[in-house]
């Protein structure tokens, strides 16, 4: 199990479920809450944060092993791995983050790792649930009814204000 010296829920689902779509609804009203938050996004392929001929893309294809680009208004670091078993673990992501800047991790994806999460699930895509053999799922977001009775809330996947006061309350009063 993570742990982590701020709270942190994940969303966890198949691909296509809307994982980032939820997020980007529910970022601004735990914002509205005065919640800090940090997100970590979980990608499986390669992505380019700054585009070719710009000078911070030029320095780190130059061979840097870490670029930092920082503005007045925004910083972001970017860290080469020469291998994929490189890659950080979501615990070693956690620890480098300062407790004292962020009241919450919101997390999409790791879905095979043991930490709290909400489970996002259409019926449309036909896949498995995934709380059945994951018990670290805390709530099932869903757009229809649960095939099997569960222990666990269960949530409509479109309701986002329902399910921003959820992880509001599991922040604060601290039921995870």
């Amino acid at each position: 199990m993570i742990s982590a010296k701020i709270p942190v829920i994940g969303f966890s689902a198949y691909s296509g479920t809307g994982k980032t779509t939820l997020l980007k609804k529910i970022i601004p009203l735990l914002k509205q809450r005065q919640l800090r938050l940090a997100v970590i996004k979980h990608a499986h392929h390669n992505f380019e944060l700054d585009q070719p001929g710009k000078d911070s893309y030029e320095i780190r294809k130059s061979g840097a092993d870490r670029t930092i680009i920082c503005t007045t208004t925004r910083m972001a670091q970017i860290t080469e791995f020469p291998t994929p078993e490189q890659e950080p673990s979501l615990q070693e992501i956690i620890n480098s983050l300062n407790p004292n800047e962020f009241d919450l991790v919101l997390v999409e994806g790791y879905k095979h790792i043991p930490f709290t999460k909400i489970e996002l699930h259409r019926s449309e895509l036909n896949k498995p649930f995934l709380h059945p053999n994951d018990p670290s799922i805390i709530a099932i977001a869903c757009d229809g009814p649960l095939p099997e009775t569960s222990d666990i809330p269960v949530l409509d996947i479109n309701d986002v204000q329902r399910i921003a006061h959820f992880i509001y309350q599991c922040v604060y009063l601290k039921t995870f």
